[in-house]
């Protein structure tokens, strides 16, 4: 009777290990991505945003998906023609997604910068960012030279945030968190000094949180935020940098920000922050390298 039990309980074990084998083989060809083609015909595109980085990407009262990412999101599904499946994701879990086919493109508030380049293929801008800092504003830090030996910044693992301190502030400690969230309790409860991140979730906070001030609302240099697909997959990637393109010429960005940051940011911020086309100011058309102008951010 054991020994019929064992035998059923081992063949459940075989049936739901590759139940779950397939399921992991549906999200990507050759276990590493999807093709344009694939997606298509799948009738589904998996996005990552994050869930909890109000306003770019989070989940409302309701439960669904808002924010200026998860927009742009919605705007890809319908020109495809497939439903959106939006994947939760973490910022040190963006690049992991990609490399094993959990997602076919990561819309997470996701800088350009030459080490990402290096795993994933940026498609072109539709945003412009650098770093800030945040602090209470009975201790304003307006200079990292204002953090004390003993103090503790905090940061988001996994972003540039956190590679730009370790980079050029190596002497600073640095409170570490995998969640948005967790990051702002940690701030609000006292646990740091000043949380460093994109400056404009940094304004976003100070603007939300009465007693905290953006002390340093520019540190490193100007980055820009765009669309990351599979390294190789080319035809997604061409697929997004044509509709990125098009989009340009109708201002689909303006309306995003207008329709998700204007009540954060003001009309002010509009111009500063939004890139239309994939043309960032200066720099002309970024579809050939996109790394060119990514130093910091998120």
């Amino acid at each position: 009777m054991k020994k019929a039990v064992i035998r059923r309980a081992a063949a459940a074990v075989m049936i739901l290990a590759l139940t779950l084998a397939l399921s992991v083989a549906a999200y990507a060809s050759d276990g590493e991505y999807r093709t344009l083609d694939e997606i298509k015909d799948s009738g589904v595109i998996n996005i990552g945003v994050f869930s909890d980085k109000s306003p770019f990407g989070y989940v409302d009262e309701n439960g669904d998906y808002q924010g200026y990412d998860v927009y742009f999101a919605n705007r890809i599904g319908e020109d495809l023609g497939v439903e959106v499946n939006f994947v939760s994701t973490e910022a040190a879990s963006r690049i992991e997604y990609l490399q094993t086919g959990k997602v076919d493109i990561i819309l997470a508030n996701f800088t350009v910068t030459e080490e990402r380049a290096e795993e994933v293929d940026f498609a072109l801008p539709y945003m412009n960012v650098s770093l800030g800092v945040v602090s209470p504003e009975d201790a304003v830090i307006e200079s990292l030279d204002d953090v004390g030996e003993d103090d503790q910044v905090i940061v988001i693992s996994g972003t540039t945030a956190e590679t730009y301190l370790t980079k050029n502030e190596p002497d600073i400690k640095l409170q570490k968190y995998d969640a948005y969230a967790e990051a702002k309790t940690a701030l609000e409860n006292g646990n740091g000094v000043a949380w460093a991140n994109d400056n404009t979730e940094v304004m976003a906070f100070a603007i939300e949180n009465p007693g905290f001030v953006v002390g340093i609302p520019t540190l490193g240099s100007a980055d820009t935020i765009a669309p990351a697909v599979t390294k190789g997959n080319d035809t997604l990637l061409d697929w997004l940098n044509e509709e990125i393109k098009s989009l340009g010429e109708e201002e689909f960005f303006h309306a995003d920000y207008e329709a998700t940051l204007l009540d954060t940011y003001g009309a002010d911020y509009e111009e500063t922050l939004v890139v239309e086309g994939g043309l960032v100011a200066g720099a002309g058309e970024t579809a050939d390298a996109p790394v060119e102008t990514a130093k910091a951010g998120g």
